[in-house]
């Protein structure tokens, strides 16, 4: 009896572990966006207080990210945001939204990692935008068109060789 239960016990175990496999192997951190919806509009200042509206972005392909200072993902992501929007210039504009954190905070981050200056950094302290993206993870990305139409949605991190080949998809 005692033997049984440990085959079965054994198995359990394989078949967790082929199922975390599976499951890191799997693109569940990516919405495909099968009829790509608008993206939301946005209303936010920016560090020095001045008012942002999506509107502003018209026609350019965007790259939205919902960050926040206690996101240990965001550490490495921001700088390469910044990279990616060095990278392609004018043809795209990097915004990245600080999830309801007071400017201090927000700033001093973005500070240390030396983003600062390098990409549109706004903050929503009602952590609207967040919301109005479904997320529900740390960090959200959505990439949009020039039409402005969502294109992809990143859930989690990403590195810059995954941001670049998402950023094509838009231009």
């Amino acid at each position: 009896m005692a033997r049984k239960t440990l085959y079965i016990i054994a198995g359990i175990v394989v078949l967790i572990i082929l199922g975390i496999l599976a499951a890191n192997r799997s693109n569940e951190n990516d919405i495909t966006e099968l009829q790509p919806r608008q993206a939301p509009e946005f209303r936010l200042k920016d560090y020095g207080g001045r008012e942002v509206s999506s509107a502003e972005f018209k026609g350019k392909p965007l790259v939205i990210n919902s960050w926040a200072a206690w996101c240990p993902f965001c550490v490495q992501e921001l700088p390469d945001f910044a990279v990616l929007q060095e990278e392609f210039g004018d043809k795209i504009a990097v915004i990245a939204v600080d999830r309801a954190e007071p400017l201090a905070t927000a700033k001093e981050f973005s500070d240390r990692r030396g983003v600062t200056g390098r990409i549109i950094l706004l903050l929503d302290p009602e952590d609207s935008f967040y919301q109005s993206v479904g997320g529900f993870s740390m960090p959200e990305t959505i990439f949009v068109d020039r039409d402005g139409f969502i294109r992809d949605h990143k859930r989690g991190p990403m590195d810059l060789i995954e941001m670049r080949r998402r950023v094509e998809k838009i231009l």
